[in-house]
């Protein structure tokens, strides 16, 4: 028979490959094993030729730079974005360039949260190694330039894994090339830019489902073998990345290790793959060990809230894979999405699943041909038993849906992440069905018919770039934030403590009026070495202080915060309704008039006149709530349901003797019980009517001290809306330490 062609071996490949996996070499009577195993001088081979790789990575970045507009060194000095989450991506990398973010460590961000520092490790920094990578480069570069060169290795990382795996599967190159180059633009990562820094490396994705697939059908995937590597390497890659990814690439390699089991059971097969999943699990762990190695408060609530509703709403909508973004950059196109904002009524992650013109003719191929083979009594097509189940698990009532109300498995809402997933698989099976049917082209038409599919489907899945007055705007910022940086450091001695209003908790929570979230970061990121008292976890009784002084009188936030040490005051005049003007006014009348303010006159620093050493360390004067409680009060009401945690933090290293109040309510008649260090230390009988528990020497011991509250009577369901399942509430807690506080350190 005639010599198998390159396309015809891409065929066979990219037609039999994930989870039930049958490869049926149809068209010659090569050994199965040649559609996937490929000696390593033979993957060398295929992407020999220099020249079209380094062509990849040029044409790579020059797409990148010209979306971006960084073509000199002062382009590149600017951010892509300077709001919101890129605020805390652009911090994440400045800690690590600080040295707070090792693995295995605490990660005690020391210039955040002062005085105490910032302890994030219940908030995992997802891309650990990369972080580090690019806080390396950061000292040499400067924050803003690394994270820009970041931003361009995840696409052009992204085009290589892409280009690899199909010429793995012996694509022709320059289909492989023009997927490549698709795939790196895929409209559900690219367009998320710095904001979603780790959720644009998707570069694990293609090889992730080469390693499946080399898990599910390979007949020869030996130790030291060129697959046994991969699979390997994926499994360390998927560990230390993002969680999501590994997330979805774990069920496609529980998927592949069944189907080796109930098919050819080739060991070989199985201990690569049961291999490749314990590096992942160990990866994972290690890079994430400080959730569990460094917990300071693991009764307090989680940092990231979760619930059923969530996994609704963020679960991935089938149709959204189709609908061009209503900011696309054809109005044509946009059009659809305007109508998708209009009529739908329940907005998650809209429009980021959307697969890009050629992705969605990739995936109506797909669905064609697996109704055809359906039809013909034939095995479908690997890409569609893969694309199908990753469909069932993360789509709106899916699996997903089912596991987090029956299960509680509710970390994971955003499904609809696993797009990249579904846009790697039509991809692939797209260039693979389009090198077999141009087999018999001339080189010159292959080449301009892939060039052709490259262009359109970028010009379709770029969004459109910022705008002139955007990029200004961001150019501002920089500037105005730098300025500010330099005037503070110039003022004030190498770790002075700048106090922050107004009062935000992190992550995750709704700033006020017109302030961002995570914009206290900013002058953080233009400083080296002040410290700052925004950054410290939300829910959280180490911070509980900062909250104790949101509403307090001008004259006793100053006093207070000159105690503790804090040389100055910060206000970002957005987060008030007035622009702070009261607040400046009240500053100004008790003589604090030497001010720095920013270039574009929304952040103004108030020097304080802490005089010396401090004198105290922040206490707070109330309860911080932990487990066990409703979300939200209730009529100025915190309900429990059951048994709920309360917590103090005593920063001493000494105990302090302290008068507790607690006025308490219950749902019905009951005796509502506090414990603390494992022995009952109060009680009080109480009903509809406020009662006081009052404890007039309570012995608080260094660090965080958590305290039970408990009910003699079950908590019962007020009514059918949330949050309605209570026992006792909480309208008022105080604390007022009665004994000598030690000098502080």
């Amino acid at each position: 028979m005639a010599k198998l062609s390159g396309a015809n071996a891409g065929l066979r490949a990219g037609g039999g490959v994930v989870f039930f996996f049958r490869v049926s070499c149809e068209l010659t009577p090569v050994p199965n094993w040649a559609c996937l195993i490929i000696p390593l001088k033979k993957i060398f081979s295929a992407l020999a030729a220099p020249w079209r790789v380094g062509l990849l990575v040029l044409v790579t970045s020059l797409v990148w730079a010209a979306h971006y507009d960084r073509w000199t060194p002062a382009d590149w000095r600017l951010p892509t974005d300077y709001r919101g989450d890129a605020h805390e991506v652009l911090t994440r990398i400045k800690a690590a360039a600080e040295g707070d973010t090792w693995p295995l460590t605490s990660q005690e961000i020391e210039r955040l949260g002062a005085p105490f520092g910032a302890f994030w490790n219940a908030y995992p920094t997802p891309d650990k190694p990369l972080m580090l990578l690019l806080g390396g480069l950061s000292l040499i570069m400067g924050v803003f330039a690394a994270a820009n060169l970041g931003l361009l290795l995840a696409q052009v990382s992204a085009a290589l894994a892409f280009y690899f795996a199909a010429r793995w599967l012996r694509v022709r190159w320059e289909w492989a090339w023009a997927g490549a180059l698709l795939f790196a633009y895929t409209y559900h990562t690219f367009h998320r830019g710095l904001a979603h820094f780790s959720f644009v490396f998707t570069w694990t994705v293609p090889l992730g489902l080469l390693a499946v697939w080399l898990v599910a059908q390979s007949r020869r995937l030996e130790w030291r073998s060129p697959g046994a590597i991969v699979c390997l390497g994926m499994g360390l890659a998927m560990g230390v990345g993002n969680p999501y990814l590994l997330l979805f690439w774990g069920q496609l390699l529980i998927w592949a290790l069944l189907a080796q089991w109930f098919g050819p059971r080739r060991w070989a097969n199985l201990r690569t793959g049961l291999a490749a999943g314990g590096v992942a699990v160990a990866a994972f762990l290690i890079t994430n060990a400080e959730i569990w190695l460094h917990v300071q408060e693991p009764e307090g609530l989680p940092l990231l809230l979760r619930n059923y509703g969530g996994t609704e709403r963020y679960a991935l909508k089938p149709v959204e894979m189709f609908i061009p973004p209503e900011f696309h950059r054809l109005d044509f196109l946009s059009f659809f999405g305007h109508r998708y904002w209009r009529w739908s009524d329940w907005h998650g992650e809209a429009f980021l699943p959307y697969l890009g013109i050629f992705g969605v003719i990739g995936l109506v191929w797909l669905i064609t041909a697996s109704v055809r083979r359906v039809l013909q009594r034939r095995s479908l097509p690997g890409q569609a038993m893969s694309a199908g189940w990753l469909l069932a698990y993360s789509s709106v009532g899916g699996v997903t849906n089912m596991l987090a109300f029956f299960v509680g498995f509710q970390l994971f809402r955003a499904t609809n992440r696993v797009a990249i997933f579904i846009s790697a698989l039509v991809l692939i099976f797209l260039v693979v069905r389009l090198s077999r049917l141009t087999a018999r082209w001339s080189a010159p038409w292959r080449l301009a018919a892939a060039i052709a599919v490259a262009a359109i489907g970028l010009l379709d899945q770029l969004p459109r770039p910022a705008s002139a007055e955007e990029r200004t705007k961001i150019a501002a910022d920089v500037r105005s934030d730098a300025r500010l940086g330099r005037e503070l450091e110039a003022a004030l001695p190498a770790g002075a403590m700048i106090f922050q209003l107004p009062v935000m908790g992190f992550p995750e929570v709704m700033p006020p009026f017109r302030l961002a979230d995570y914009e206290h970061f900013r002058p953080y990121l233009a400083t080296r070495d002040l410290r700052f008292s925004y950054g410290a976890a939300k829910y959280r009784s180490r911070s509980r202080w900062q909250r104790d002084l949101e509403n307090v009188p001008t004259t006793t936030l100053v006093r207070r915060l000159e105690s503790y040490g804090f040389a100055a005051l910060y206000l970002n005049r957005k987060g008030y309704e007035d622009r702070a003007e009261k607040l400046l006014q009240e500053l100004a009348a008790l003589g604090y008039q030497r001010t720095i303010r920013g270039e574009l006159g929304n952040q103004v620093i108030v020097m304080l006149n802490p005089g010396g050493r401090p004198k105290k360390m922040p206490l707070g004067r109330s309860f911080t709530y932990g487990r066990g409680w409703n979300l939200r009060p209730d009529g100025g009401v915190r309900w429990g349901e059951g048994e709920a945690v309360l917590s103090y933090f005593n920063p001493y290293a000494v105990p302090l003797t302290a008068e507790v109040r607690l006025d308490l309510v219950g749902v019905s008649p009951r005796e509502v019980f506090l414990r603390h260090r494992g022995r009952r230390v109060g009680s009080v009988r109480v009903d509809a009517t406020p009662t006081a528990l009052v404890l007039p020497a309570l012995e608080l011991q260094p660090g965080v001290n958590v305290f039970w509250l408990s009910s003699s009577e079950p908590a019962t369901r007020q009514n059918h809306g949330r949050n309605q399942l209570r026992a006792f509430g909480l309208k008022v807690s105080s604390i007022k330490i009665v004994s000598e506080l030690p000098a502080a350190d």
